[in-house]
């Protein structure tokens, strides 16, 4: 694992490992589609490059979570550099959860996707660092609880451990049954890196904002489109050559790596998936990068941060 400092170098620098050769991505298969990006076939949907049916793809995305949960953290460290911790941690800075009100019901979050725990403890770290509060709870739920069993791992290892501040689920992002999780439940929503792999994304945030507060905060850490040409090159060529070896030396599973990469780069751009969130009923900035706008980039586009609210 690199130290902090040569993350924070590297954050600063924006580096990427050289390649030892140019590389040509080829195009991903080009597919009608429809407004949520889809497939308009409406048997099938994508998994990676490949199209399958929709009732198959759920069990495929369980399978490769499943192979690679007890090398996921390890992994991302090494597909990074490190670098995604500093995503997650802008992301939840960006939300700052928490209240300084100690007189007011502590807020209840949802971190749906959120299997490893990394955004839970980093949302209660901060309520407690930040606001010193100690009511706040989060709700982590994964439809893999392979997911689940290494987040437990981590919580056990915390002052969190068996508190009310933090329970386990297994649910479905796209249907998480209104008896479990009522409507109008939760102050924050979030999900990181999950939302790409789920069959229905309007699904998705239909049931955020089902369970939502009306004004809750309706929050998405992705991977998006990169912005700048010459920086999309080199990140596809790092991507689709460096990832898929990494997953094959450090986790013996080369082929769960390449869906990660394809999942990815079929995901709609920025713009497209801030459209749907307006869809879904939640009120967005406008529809551009940055100050009073829809999302936030990080690293040019790598990944980026999309927020809403519910009225």
């Amino acid at each position: 694992m690199l130290a902090r400092q040569q993350i924070r170098r590297l954050a600063r620098t924006r580096a990427l490992p050289a390649l030892s050769r140019p590389y040509s991505l080829p195009p991903p298969p080009q597919l009608e589609r429809d407004s949520h990006g889809s497939s308009n076939a409406s048997s099938t949907t994508h998994f990676g490059y490949r199209e399958v049916p929709k009732d198959a793809k759920e069990s495929l995305v369980k399978d490769v979570f499943s192979s690679v949960a007890s090398s996921y953290d390890v992994m991302n460290d090494a597909m990074s550099l490190g670098v995604h911790r500093l995503w997650k941690d802008s992301f939840v800075a960006h939300l700052n959860p928490g209240r300084a009100d100690q007189s007011r019901p502590g807020m209840r979050c949802i971190d749906v996707a959120g299997g490893t725990c990394d955004i839970a403890l980093r949302i209660l770290d901060h309520a407690r660092e930040r606001h010193a509060d100690r009511e706040l709870s989060v709700d982590v739920v994964d439809i893999n609880p392979d997911m689940l069993a290494e987040g437990a791992k981590r919580v056990r290892k915390t002052m969190y451990h068996n508190t009310p501040q933090i329970a386990f689920h297994v649910g479905n992002a796209q249907d998480l049954g209104s008896e479990a999780f009522p409507d109008n439940s939760y102050d924050l929503y979030t999900i990181a890196f999950g939302i790409r792999n789920c069959t229905s994304v309007p699904d998705v945030l239909r049931e955020a904002y089902r369970v939502l507060k009306p004004g809750g905060t309706f929050a998405c850490l992705e991977f998006s489109k990169v912005t700048q040409p010459l920086f999309a090159q080199v990140y596809d060529s790092y991507s689709f050559s460096v990832i898929p070896l990494l997953g094959t030396i450090l986790a013996g599973d080369r082929d769960s790596y390449q869906y990660l990469v394809e999942s990815i780069r079929r995901f709609p751009p920025q713009e497209d998936f801030a459209r749907m969130i307006q869809e879904a009923g939640f009120a967005t900035g406008g529809l551009w990068e940055g100050k009073r706008g829809a999302w936030t980039d990080l690293w040019g586009g790598i990944a980026s941060i999309h927020t809403g609210v519910k009225l």
